[in-house]
């Protein structure tokens, strides 16, 4: 099992900034990636970025306008999320897969509860 807690969401004005945080424990298995997604109101989940721990390999929806990156010591990812606009509000969950997929659904795959975000004057 994987248990994955995100932080960091809250309420920004367009145009400003978050960095969200998703902290991995209890793995026996290993994870092979992580990858942030996030539900619009009333949307399915989407992939916003994604990325194989031993660098092997990405995957970005934002054209880098937000930037995943991953500090390997503390078993965290962070989302960098810049120049926000009111279609990025949503919430936004963190995922791991412990099969060798840079994005995986189902089998091997495990979720946080999420975090949301709101941008908004």
């Amino acid at each position: 099992q994987v248990h994955l807690v995100e932080s960091g969401g809250g309420l920004v004005q367009p145009g400003g900034s978050l960095k969200l945080s998703c902290a991995a424990s209890g793995s026996d298995v290993g994870i092979y990636s992580m990858g942030w997604y996030r539900q619009k109101p009333g949307q399915s989940r989407e992939l916003v970025a994604a990325l194989a721990l031993d660098g092997t390999g990405n995957a970005d929806s934002t054209n880098g306008r937000f930037t995943m990156s991953r500090d390997q010591a503390k078993n965290t990812v962070y989302l960098q999320m810049d120049s926000l606009t009111s279609d990025d509000t949503g919430v936004y969950y963190c995922s791991a897969c412990t099969v060798r997929a840079v994005v995986c659904v189902g089998s091997g795959s495990f979720w946080g509860r999420g975090t949301p975000v709101t941008v908004s004057s």
